[in-house]
């Protein structure tokens, strides 16, 4: 299936998506930069970068156990939750300037909570996102944002202007463009880069300067435009929350699958859509977090069908021959989704597969034997 594509920046973005820091990050802090650590996306890191400091997608990659979060959580916790906390209890982020966080679901509410109170944090800041999308929200989210704005310019001493924040979102912009030219190349009937290539890369971009994430993003770019071709014997989209895991993709392409597309967290719902430019910068970014960045399931009046809507059209646009959905064990939100997404692929006979997971992945045989089950049933209902 595979011709190997030669990219010294895939390299670099690869490694830096397989450890909680990396040469950049690190060159970043001696310089005396300062690394605020984002629980979710619901957190608009363009302002972090407006105040001089750089936006950490916070995750547990490289955790192998819960054994100190085990005092304030319990099994029916989300696993990414248990694992991040240990990570924090064990100084595995100390790294980090500050922490933000905001009301996604429970579990990561209580993350936040335990945190603070546990975790030594020079800086903690929590958002409440509204449950709601609407122009209302729109205008009580801005309020919520400049209220962020104020605590980062009183406790870094910086300031924060609308000219500093346009330069941010403008260069966030940059990385999401950047992003979307990737994924085009996906398109191809034969990619130069593997799906669990991608994810690493989509990753590394959260936790990467964004200036090098541009250069490394750019030539990989170039680097992919002049790569053989990758053929397999079907195409697969991944649709679900917080996957920041490259082996899970990779459990599915060693059975013969090409993951070309997503709708992930860390995927493309991080740059479908580019934060507007024009007005009030902060308006901007509340209309992206509610109106415009596609939906998560926690969010009402971003409907099940708009969702929907996002997955059939790229169905169509990557010849996706098969969807798999995944959820984190425990995941309220992604638990109903996957039962609405079954009901709406099946009236529409495209395959659908759905997974529970734990964060940290196992059981890696059993992945791998239910994928090729789904896709050997892709390859025989095509020849049929």
């Amino acid at each position: 299936m595979r011709n190997e594509l030669r990219s010294t920046a895939l390299e670099e973005l690869k490694e830096a998506a397989a450890c909680l820091t990396n040469p950049a990050l690190e060159e970043w802090k001696s310089q005396g930069g300062k690394v605020i650590g984002c629980m979710y996306h619901f957190v608009p890191e363009e302002i972090i970068t407006a105040a001089g400091a750089m936006p950490y997608r916070m995750r547990a990659t490289g955790s192998t156990g819960t054994e100190l979060s085990e005092a304030r959580f319990t099994q029916v916790n989300c696993s990414f939750v248990r694992h991040l906390f240990d990570s924090g209890m064990r100084g595995d982020q100390a790294f980090l300037d500050g922490v933000v966080s905001a009301n996604n679901c429970d579990h990561v509410r209580r993350l936040y909570d335990n945190w603070v109170a546990k975790v030594p944090t020079g800086y903690s800041h929590f958002l409440v996102f509204p449950k709601k999308s609407g122009p209302e929200q729109v205008g009580a989210y801005r309020m919520r944002l400049a209220a962020f704005r104020e605590s980062l310019e009183q406790h870094f001493g910086v300031e924060i202007s609308d000219e500093k924040l346009r330069a941010a979102i403008t260069l966030h912009n940059q990385s999401r463009a950047l992003q979307r030219r990737l994924y085009e190349l996906r398109r191809s009937a034969t990619p130069p880069i593997t799906g669990a290539e991608a994810l690493a890369v989509m990753v590394a971009g959260t936790c990467i300067p964004r200036e090098r994430y541009h250069g490394l993003l750019k030539q990989l770019i170039t680097d992919c435009a002049g790569a053989p071709g990758i053929d397999a014997p079907a195409r697969v989209m991944v649709v679900g929350g917080e996957l920041d895991e490259p082996a899970f993709i990779e459990a599915i392409e060693s059975q013969g699958g090409l993951v070309v597309t997503d709708m992930l967290g860390y995927g493309y719902r991080a740059c479908a859509k580019d934060v507007g430019t024009d007005g009030d910068p902060l308006t901007a970014l509340a209309r992206y977090q509610v109106l415009e960045r596609p939906a998560d399931p926690r969010l009402f009046g971003r409907t099940t069908e708009e969702r929907e809507h996002y997955i059939t059209r790229a169905v169509e646009d990557f010849g996706v021959e098969g969807v798999v959905s995944v959820r984190l064990m425990q995941c309220d939100h992604w638990g109903f989704e996957q039962t609405n997404l079954m009901r709406s692929l099946r009236k529409r006979k495209i395959p659908y597969l759905a997974l529970e997971i734990e964060y940290v992945l196992g059981g890696v045989g059993q992945l791998r034997t239910r994928a090729q089950a789904f896709l050997e049933s892709i390859v025989e209902a095509r020849n049929v």
